[in-house]
């Protein structure tokens, strides 16, 4: 093999995993959001599952990026494991069809691909139809270097070495421990079984040899969702060890059959001559046959998933941590996965609701502690007030990072409109904390609201309470113009308060019936009575003006 085939060869490898990039960037970006939805509706039929579940991957080429997805998705609590369990069964049929696309030999078309592709992102404005033109161009791109990869390794079916290392792959344990090792480094099923079709398409590996192989890259794939599940709830984790124990019984029961029959022999009768399409048959076989095999026993693999990693006892409350948000590893951070904007605006979401209900307590008890003079809240006003930080600081973190490799505009948008309703409610828990601190000046200077002022900070309290109980509606069902327009509503009616109370404290000030200091400290409360009104009308305009579910 010469150095300039060599290079050939790399250079048709970078074109072959470039161009499966470019489709799945694509197609996330054209239609992320969308297997968020189908995903979301997912009943528990074990069927719909497999179908839903192989649609997606057959789309996005990669059942390595369909279970990272469903990894997230789980972690997130947008799917259950059990539903988990037929998507990947699902994504380990779909992902056949990129070596039946390869098998199809339409490399002649690669270039036509590319082209149509190209001229649809350079020639037209329309940001959709940019979209549709990766997916198209890194179709061809992906061909293109197909062809590239089988044209350099034709001269190694001359190379003496080279033919006996491929012998020795049909050795069973060699085979399937080189497919593993192999797809687990690349991280790509998809990719390595089309390396494996261009090796057989020069003519230097047959069947007999690639067989073993194609098994281990079944394998080898589930390291990319194990990377994807360090750091995740168990229920995530659990989902890994489904997708590995799917394809290491597939590869012991089809080991098992090709050594006792000659069941090898029989898949290369079906296209002789044609390498490349027994290898992609082979591979379709395998997931199809040990889904049909596996698809009754679905729920005894999530339980024996729960027997293996079982449930830890719970996080003490009082240790600050984000519930829903995984944080992004930072050598991941550079890449984009699919479904990421999904799960990214499912966690968030339920972080927010976790930050709202603590926003509200505190609230609460910072009005009642004011009205009873109650210095013993404090300590819990404070603390939950340093959780709220410290949510927003990590919530904020992991949105910024997110945003750097969203491709689609309508949940970048979404997102931001995310990011800025979370600085509200830190500020909201800021105003509250004011209120609660207040206490202790009343306590120093021994001063006694009357019964008119009491009445007045219930009001206050009454009416913030209802206007954030609105806020945890639009986070956990969905903005609405209803519900902006009764928050809206409220908004205006903590301004007529404040003007009204302002007014009526002017008037026992003027008679002598209260104090200097009980007078500023009822003014500034009063200041932060009103910011509150004005940031949850931030967080309600925010949502209204996203774009998302």
């Amino acid at each position: 093999m010469k150095i300039t085939d060599f290079i050939s060869l790399l250079g048709g490898l970078g074109l072959f995993l470039y161009g499966m990039q470019m489709m799945s960037n694509g197609l996330e970006a054209a239609a992320g959001n969308r297997m968020k939805k189908i995903l979301e509706r997912l009943t528990s039929n074990r069927f719909l599952g497999v179908l839903v579940g192989a649609g997606i991957t057959a789309a996005i080429q990669s059942s390595s990026a369909t279970t990272v997805m469903v990894v997230g998705f789980v972690n997130s609590g947008m799917m259950t494991l059990s539903q988990a369990v037929w998507i990947i069964m699902g994504a380990n049929i779909g992902t056949t069809i990129t070596g039946q696309l390869i098998a199809l030999d339409v490399g002649a078309l690669a270039p036509l691909f590319a082209f149509i592709g190209v001229a649809l992102i350079v020639f037209i404005k329309k940001q959709r139809v940019h979209h549709y033109g990766k997916i198209i161009a890194g179709l061809g791109i992906l061909f293109i270097g197909m062809d590239m990869m089988s044209s350099s390794m034709m001269p190694l079916r001359e190379s003496e070495a080279f033919i006996n290392l491929m012998t020795k792959f049909s050795n069973p344990v060699l085979g399937i421990l080189a497919g593993t090792i192999f797809t687990a480094v690349i991280q790509s099923s998809s990719a390595s079984v089309g390396i494996l079709q261009a090796l057989a398409s020069s003519g230097v590996i047959g069947l007999s040899q690639a067989v073993y192989v194609l098994f281990g890259q079944n394998i080898g794939t589930c390291i990319t969702a194990v990377l994807a599940s360090i750091g995740t709830s168990r229920s995530a984790k659990r989902t890994t060890i489904i997708h590995l124990m799917f394809n290491i019984i597939g590869t012991i029961i089809f080991t098992i059959v090709c050594i006792l029959t000659p069941f090898a022999l029989f898949v290369e009768g079906l296209t002789p001559g044609n390498v490349s399409q027994q290898i992609a048959n082979m591979h379709t076989i395998f997931n199809i046959t040990t889904t049909i095999l596996l698809l009754p026993f679905g729920n005894y693999l999530a339980k024996l998933a729960t027997k293996i990693l079982p449930d830890l006892p719970e996080e003490k409350s009082d240790v600050m941590h984000l519930e829903f948000i995984r944080p992004i590893p930072i050598e991941n951070r550079g890449e984009t996965k699919i479904g990421l904007s999904a799960i990214a605006i499912t966690a968030i979401k339920k972080e927010l609701q976790r930050m709202t209900s603590m926003a509200r307590e505190n609230v609460t008890m910072s009005f009642e502690a004011v009205r009873d003079a109650n210095t013993s809240m404090l300590d819990d006003i404070r603390n939950r007030e340093e959780y709220i930080d410290y949510l927003n600081k990590e919530i904020s973190k992991y949105v910024s990072r997110t945003l750097v490799k969203e491709r689609n505009p309508k949940d970048s948008q979404y997102m931001s409109a995310l990011f800025k309703v979370c600085g509200n409610l830190e500020r909201i828990g800021d105003h509250a904390m004011n209120i609660g601190e207040y206490t202790n000046m009343i306590k120093e200077k021994d001063i006694t609201f009357s019964r008119e002022v009491r009445g007045q900070l219930a009001m206050m309290q009454e009416v913030c309470e209802k206007a954030l109980d609105m806020i945890d509606q639009i986070e956990q069902v969905g903005y609405s113009a209803e519900t902006l327009k009764k928050i809206e509503d409220l908004e205006q009616q903590i301004d007529d308060m404040t003007e009204d109370f302002r007014n009526s404290q002017i008037e026992r000030m003027q008679t002598g019936a209260c104090s200097d200091e009980g007078c500023v400290i009822y003014s500034e409360m009063l200041t932060d009575f009103e910011r509150i009104g004005d940031h949850i009308l931030n967080i309600a305009q925010e949502m209204s003006g996203a774009v998302g579910d």
